[in-house]
């Protein structure tokens, strides 16, 4: 391949790259009171409501599918929480998610903690806008090492 050849292909993929960046960085949140509203896993199995937690932000169980009784009406109790003197209240409007704070350069929600009632256990969490969609990555140790669910705004 000549070297004229090497040159377009690398100036090529710098512009790619770049245009990719632009996109993504326009995708991403502006501003902090974005996060907030009511959203739906695109699968439909949990809705919560983000709120402004005063200086971080939280989310507050509204629906999961695998929270509910048989009934599908009726939210389980909190049975696996590791403090003995919550395992009678229900999962229903439990906030599960806390202290979420913006990280204005990296223009996400980041080292928030996450409550699972599904195990009892308790994971690190991060929050970001793409687009109209909101990635939520729950994780123990390392984000890698985690799961994300993506959810779309609900009126």
């Amino acid at each position: 391949m000549s070297n004229a050849l090497k040159g377009r292909l690398l100036a090529a993929a710098a512009a790619a790259a770049l245009a990719f960046s632009s996109v993504g960085a326009a995708a991403q949140a502006a501003s902090p009171d974005q996060i907030v509203g009511v959203w739906e896993a695109e699968n439909g199995a949990i809705k919560l409501e983000m709120f402004d937690a005063g200086g971080s932000y939280a989310a507050r169980m509204l629906y999961g599918r695998q929270l509910m009784e048989a009934d599908g009406t009726t939210f389980k109790k909190d049975t696996l929480n590791p403090d003995p003197a919550l395992r009678e209240r229900s999962l229903e409007g439990i906030v599960f998610v806390t202290n979420l704070a913006w990280d204005a350069r990296d223009r996400r929600w980041e080292d928030g903690t996450f409550y699972s009632g599904l195990t009892g256990r308790t994971m690190s969490v991060q929050a970001e806008l793409v687009g109209e969609k909101m990635q939520v990555r729950a994780y123990m140790g390392a984000p890698l090492l985690g799961q994300t669910i993506v959810f779309r705004r609900v009126p």
